[in-house]
């Protein structure tokens, strides 16, 4: 799977979000911090990464600021992207069953490496449910 991985610094697990999921086999694309020649801001940089995903260049995003709010606010903004902000395994299972999430926010500052490895355990084991009430709240969103 592709993924565009954005961060406003490289603090916290910004770094260890690209280190992961290369070490589950994934191709990653990064952007803000990540990536030298980019602007750094959290608006801009989740921008980027969830423009990738809305325009194919990428399967999912992840998308990280300092508490993730902005981050998964940037993201949202993108037609197509359904970015949802996680902070344990728990949560991210749920983003993708009921919501069918394509872009994972993470707080850089309250994520620790642990938590994360649980959180991209459950974010990539997870599929979307087939249940016609979460298939029509799903398919709802994009007539807001």
């Amino acid at each position: 799977m592709r993924f565009s991985v954005a961060a406003d610094s490289k603090d916290g697990v910004a770094e260890r979000v690209v280190a992961e999921l290369r070490g589950r086999g994934h191709e990653v694309v990064t952007h803000g911090a990540l990536n030298d020649g980019e602007r750094d801001d959290w608006a801009w940089a989740s921008e980027r990464a969830a423009r990738d995903v809305s325009e194919g260049r990428a399967d999912q995003a992840v998308v990280c600021c300092w508490t993730g709010t902005g981050a998964s606010i940037a993201a949202n903004k993108v037609p197509g992207v359904r970015a949802a902000l996680c902070v344990d395994a728990y949560t991210a299972d749920g983003a993708r069953k009921w919501n069918d999430a394509n872009v994972l926010a993470l707080s850089l500052r309250l994520t620790s490496d642990v938590v994360l490895a649980e959180i991209l355990d459950a974010w990539l084991a997870g599929r979307p449910s087939t249940d016609t009430a979460d298939v029509a709240n799903v398919t709802h969103l994009d007539d807001i």
